[in-house]
């Protein structure tokens, strides 16, 4: 009985991983390619052992054609119908940045679906944290973001380390269309999309519900929307199987129920003990450096050493903060918190200091940039002429991501809200 559980769950996983399922998923959202019919590869038929297919083996990100012929379940490779009024030609969002890639045109025949998914892959990515985080903590709750920043850091840094050590290639294309292909050059199992998604609105209503006042079903329903949002946005893009999302979402869920139980204990580590400082460099950097076990270049590797720059800047703020008495967490006494009233001039003053706040944030990332780029080519004796080739040595990636991103976390941190106060906007 055992045997025969076990040769269905895998028969499960390898439907779930068949790159053909994403494929039917776009071409029911109205995305087709636009692909010539001789470059057609034809899938396996999955008669074989499962560990033989192609989307199941281990190989470099960038093995998978880019945006060969369509190919619809049965196979046969096709060309595209012709374009009608409600059809738009698209390009990929971005092109990828360690090949430059721009990938293939494709058509669009549900716009609607298009700009949703768009929309909720953006939830994913990195100026939508850059937003999103500082709003929360400038204007809403402070320790709630502080938490949640530790949450998602550390999220991401596993989902990544797991990316590199699993090693699964991207959906296989053809049959599948890349609406994105600026990660394809990473490992795609599992879906650090789906994991982030996933431990920021969970995360958030494991940290308000109780302190703030809502009803419980609202809390759960707008966290469960947001992730099934950005997971789904990521077999759209074709950038990951059904597999890959179901078990990013799953894992975060197991992370979040461990930062459920440690998670106050951590940031009263971080404010408190006078060894903290030294504690959060070394987990954050040496953690970092052990995940990276990559023989080539992806930017999955600059993805987890940002994360963790972030991370530790924000929480080497914490301590700063609470060492000047800058800390101002509302009372035991005051919870649960009621939501703010909706005033004209409380609104404008949450407005301005969000884009004055942002704004800061962007103008430091820049310089910071601008100075360490530079600065660590020459210390590893590397023309600074050509960043993005630069930027793919580890003598220069990650000590950049952890500088400019360990600033920019204690920028949002300390430095905006000292701001505020001087220019009386807190």
């Amino acid at each position: 009985m055992a045997t025969g559980v076990v040769k269905t769950f895998a028969e499960t996983c390898h439907s779930l991983q068949d790159p053909r399922l994403v494929a039917r998923f776009q071409h029911l959202c109205g995305v087709r390619g636009t692909f010539p019919e001789k470059a057609s590869v034809e899938p396996q038929d999955g008669d074989g052992d499962g560990d033989d297919r192609p989307e199941l083996r281990r190989r470099s990100p960038g093995d998978d054609a880019s945006n060969g012929a369509a190919v619809h379940a049965n196979g046969k490779a096709s060309e595209p119908g012709p374009e009608d009024e409600s059809s738009a030609r698209a390009k990929p969002l971005r092109r990828n940045s360690l090949t430059g890639d721009v990938g293939q045109e494709f058509l669009i025949r549900n716009k609607f679906l298009f700009y949703l998914f768009t929309f909720g892959t953006e939830l994913g990515n990195e100026m939508f944290f850059i937003a999103f985080f500082p709003f929360l903590f400038w204007n809403v709750d402070a320790l709630v973001s502080r938490r949640l920043i530790v949450v998602w850091a550390w999220n991401l840094m596993v989902g990544q380390s797991t990316k590199d050590m699993v090693r699964w290639s991207r959906p296989a294309s053809p049959p599948v269309v890349k609406v994105e292909v600026f990660y394809n050059s990473e490992y795609s199992m599992p879906s650090t999309h789906a994991m982030t998604g996933t431990a920021v609105p969970f995360g958030l209503f494991m940290l308000t519900y109780g302190r703030w006042q809502y009803p419980l079903v609202l809390g759960l329903c707008v966290a469960l929307c947001w992730s099934v949002l950005v997971c789904v946005s990521r077999v759209y893009m074709g950038m990951h199987s059904v597999l890959e999302v179901i078990t990013g979402f799953l894992c975060s869920l197991l992370i979040l129920a461990f930062f459920q139980q440690t998670l106050d204990k951590i940031d009263d580590f971080y404010m408190t003990h006078a060894y903290a400082p030294l504690v959060i460099v070394v987990s954050h950097v040496g953690l970092g450096l052990v995940a990276f076990s990559l023989d080539s270049w992806s930017t999955s590797r600059g993805d987890t050493a940002q994360a963790l720059g972030t991370g530790a800047g924000a929480a080497l703020a914490t301590h700063v903060n609470f060492r000047l008495g800058l800390t101002a967490d509302p009372p035991a006494s005051s919870l649960p918190l009621a939501a703010p009233s909706l005033v004209a001039g409380a609104a404008a003053r949450s407005l301005l200091r969000f884009a004055v706040g942002v704004a800061v944030i962007l103008l430091t990332r820049t310089a910071m940039k601008a100075l360490a780029i530079p600065f660590l080519c020459r210390l590893a004796g590397l023309p600074a002429d050509d960043v993005r080739r630069a930027r793919q040595r580890v003598a220069v990636e990650l000590p950049y991501r952890y500088i400019v991103y360990s600033v920019v976390g204690f920028t949002c941190v300390c430095v905006v809200p000292l701001f505020f106060k001087l220019v009386n906007l807190a």
